[in-house]
Order: structure tokens, then sequence, then C-alpha cells
């Protein structure tokens, strides 16, 4: 086994870990640890909420997530002569749950997924399932089943959520202005277009007084994935998988977490993968003077990882970039035609005896592909959304006879 350079005991919030993490991105977050390149280690991780969501039947704990403490993020880790322009190249060697473990804590045997109420995150159909819920899945080996949506099991493809190098000064000044920008186009949208800086609950690592202070005021939130990479939730970048991030700053300072056991592409519901905690092992080298010979720049590039479930047929949905609700034609609008696709499968689904929010949870979290389909034929952009039907134990393919509809049972409920 690699060499464990961040630990996390499980029992114990990640600020009460012996070299607690951060939740926030900032070039000043004190390296933990040091690695030369062509070196093996491994990361414990936390989940993504520091287990905020238990392994119940209620969905109070998804509902009543506090956003200010997420992600939290195991590192920075060091990487030896590493400088700004270079390109950290980033292999993934292993990953998974809390290995011999259960317990209490997300990746102890189990993951979540959770509907996020429109008032606290929201998702991508949050105006169609505003409110909080849950589905609580039990990990066997690679497999994942839920109580909460009986008759699905599924091979997950585990991942990271979140992994990056830290941004330069300059770059995190840039980060929060152009996004405080977009805020102030629509201040008072539920959900809010983007979250700025903010210092409630924030964690700077081993920092402490005023160098913390100032990273929690300063420091970036870490909902989305930006030039340093972060939260980019690609459900392919699992084990085998090689990730080339610009370095911004001195030694790179690679962090990381958000670890899933499963997801469908988009994390439609914001916490929309089988979401735990678990470990990590990487290895890490560079290309001195990358960024510029590979015009990478703004963004990093992987090599997807080869390790999948091998799923061969397929229930595809559709999905055109008009507003059926209104009648009303968008223009090449992706986001769109993926949310008719979206919308689409979980009206299919309901004839099956699942409820919408049982649908959605399962779009968000099982292996489903979703493609760009066509980008070009105006004024229709076409996006489609392709399920594996060995997932359930029962024929959902359209017949003659109709659908096979029962009792499904239900997922977990937010309650007064």
């Amino acid at each position: 086994m690699p060499e464990i350079l961040f630990s996390v005991d499980h029992s114990k919030s990640m600020r009460d870990q012996a070299v607690p993490g951060h939740n926030r991105w900032h070039p000043d977050v004190p390296t933990v640890a040091m690695v030369k390149p062509g070196a093996e280690f491994r990361m414990e991780c936390r989940d993504w909420t520091d287990c905020q969501v238990g392994n119940n039947d209620t969905a109070n704990d998804v509902r009543d997530i506090d956003l200010t403490i997420p992600h939290m993020l195991s590192g920075p880790i060091g990487v030896e002569g590493a400088e700004p322009g270079d390109l950290l190249v980033v292999d993934i060697l292993d990953l998974g749950p809390v290995p011999q473990q259960t317990g209490d804590a997300a990746g102890q045997g189990w993951g979540y997924t959770g509907i996020f109420a429109k008032a606290n995150g929201g998702g991508f159909l949050t105006d169609y399932f505003p409110d909080a819920y849950k589905a609580v899945w039990d990990f066997h080996g690679q497999q994942a089943v839920s109580r909460h949506l009986p008759g699905i099991r599924f091979t997950g493809i585990t991942h990271p959520g979140l992994f990056g190098t830290a941004p330069s000064a300059e770059m995190l000044a840039r980060w929060n202005t152009r996004e405080q920008a977009l805020i102030d186009t629509d201040p008072n949208r539920v959900p809010p277009l983007a979250v700025p800086p903010d210092a409630t609950n924030a964690l700077a690592g081993t920092a402490t007084g005023d160098l913390a202070r100032r990273i929690g005021e300063e420091g970036a939130r870490t909902v989305p994935a930006r030039e340093n990479g972060g939260n980019h939730d690609i459900k392919n970048f699992t084990r085998g998988s090689r990730v080339f991030y610009p370095v911004h700053v001195q030694d790179a300072k690679l962090s990381g977490g958000d670890l899933h056991f499963s997801q469908g592409d988009g994390e439609i519901t914001f916490c929309g993968a089988i979401e735990m905690g678990g470990f990590i092992d990487f290895h890490v080298d560079l290309i001195k003077g990358g960024m510029e010979t590979y015009g990478i720049s703004t963004n990093p590039v992987f090599i997807p990882g080869n390790v999948e479930p091998r799923y061969t047929e397929f229930l595809t949905f559709i999905g055109i970039s008009v507003d059926h609700d209104t009648d009303t034609n968008y223009y090449l609008d992706a986001t769109l035609a993926y949310r008719r696709a979206c919308l689409n499968a979980v009206e299919y689904f309901k004839k099956f005896g699942y409820s919408g929010e049982q649908a959605y949870l399962l779009l968000g979290s099982s292996p489903i592909e979703g493609r760009i389909s066509g980008i070009v034929d105006i004024p229709n952009a076409c996006c489609s959304l392709y399920v594996p039907t060995a997932m359930f134990d029962f024929d959902v393919r359209p017949t003659a006879a109709g659908p096979m509809k029962a009792d499904r049972g239900q997922c977990a409920l937010a309650t007064a």
C-alpha cells in the first residue's frame, strides 16, 4: 500500500483531525506534505459535507445541510520542483470507500444521493422538484442497492468528484471578480447564480490566526469546476485515469475529495452522485513548461480510465431545446435539451411505479450516459440520455403488454 500522506479518522470532523483539511481554494493554504516527481501516495478523504447526512429514512439532513461547510478537501500535497507554467501529471492508481469499515460515516459500507431543496442549493430539475429527498445505498463489492429504490442494482464507476491545484493570487482575484459580476445580474435569485467568498465555517488547513482569517475571507468556494480543476464530477475520472493539471503556484499544491461510488453524467440532483468518504491512491509527475508546450492553459486535460461496467443495452431518451411547458423554442440550448431528456426519462419511469423523485435520484446516481447529439441543426439542440436496462430486475423496454407497474416503495422524505 502506498504511504498515507493525508489520513482521516472517520469518527471525527475534518476540523478535529490531527492534520485538518480545508474547504476553500486559496494559494496560501499550507502544504501538509511534500513529494518528489514519480512518487506514489494515498490520501484519505472525508465525505464532502463533513458527514452531515446519515444512514436513515428522513431527508431532513439533506434539507438542512449547512452549505458553508463543503467541500471538505484533503491536502494540499506539494510536488518538489513544480512551478507555474508546468503540468502536474496525476495518475489515479486506486480508490474506493473506507476500507474494511462499517459505521455512521458515509463511505463506511454505504453512501447517499440527495435532491437538494431549491432554497438550499437546488439541482438541475429544481423547478420541478423543489423539496429535499434522499436515497441511501448499500455497497456490495462494486455494486450498489438501495432500500429507497427497490428493483435496481448497478455497478458503480468509483471516482473523485473534486481534485485540483491551488490558484495563484491573481487567478483567485479573477475568479471572485467575475463570479460576483454574475451574481450582480440577479442578486436575489434562488438558488443563487454563484457563491461568493464567505468566511463562515471556513477551514484553512493548518493555517492559524491572521492567515486563516484571510483565507476564509478571500478563499473561493469549491462548488464549481474552474481553471485549476476542482469540482468536475466526471464519472469516468476513475482508476487508470491520467490528469494533466495546470500549475499556478510553487509546488502545485494538489488537494481534493468528494469521492463518489457512482454517478450519472451531469450529477443532476446536485448531490446526485452516491457520496462517500474513502481513499485514493496517486502517482504524480511533472512536465516542465507543459502549459505552453501543449496549450493547456485554462483547464486540465485527462485520459479516462478503462474501468467501467460492461453495460451493452440502453434505453435512450431524447431532449431538444424546446420548453414543452410553455411551448417556447430556444436556439441551440444544450442545457435545456439535456433537461428535457432527463424529464422525459423521469416521466417514463413513473409509469413503472417509481415516484418522480425516485426516478430523479436514479438518474443522478447510476452510470447513465449523457451526450450532446446535435448542436448545429437550428434551432434545436438535441441531447440524449442512455439508461442501462440491466440495472433493473424487470423489463423496462416498451412492449405491447404495457409497463410492469408495481409498488416501488419511496425515497426518504423531509418532514416538518
